[in-house]
């Protein structure tokens, strides 16, 4: 089942706007749970960890940025 553009658009915002903040707290609590590693390894540490949750979700983001391909287009709403 795949989703229309308006529903990638609205997933993908709501992903943006709760999900994400939500995967930065619980990443960042993550790590202060444990003695707090060296610099460079807990930097490796975020970047992964900011790899890691865009690729199940990459699906939902394609195309987002580009037009509506399911809208009528200029020249049928001119007729």
């Amino acid at each position: 089942m795949a989703l229309s553009y308006r529903a990638r658009k609205r997933w993908s915002l709501l992903i943006l706007l709760v999900g994400l903040p939500v995967y930065i707290i619980l990443a960042v609590t993550l790590i202060d749970l444990f003695d707090r590693p060296e610099v460079w390894v807990e930097m490796v540490i975020y970047i992964g960890l900011g790899v890691v949750w865009a690729l199940p979700l990459r699906f939902v983001f394609t195309g987002i940025g580009q037009p509506d391909p399911d809208a009528p287009s200029e020249d049928d709403r001119n007729r």
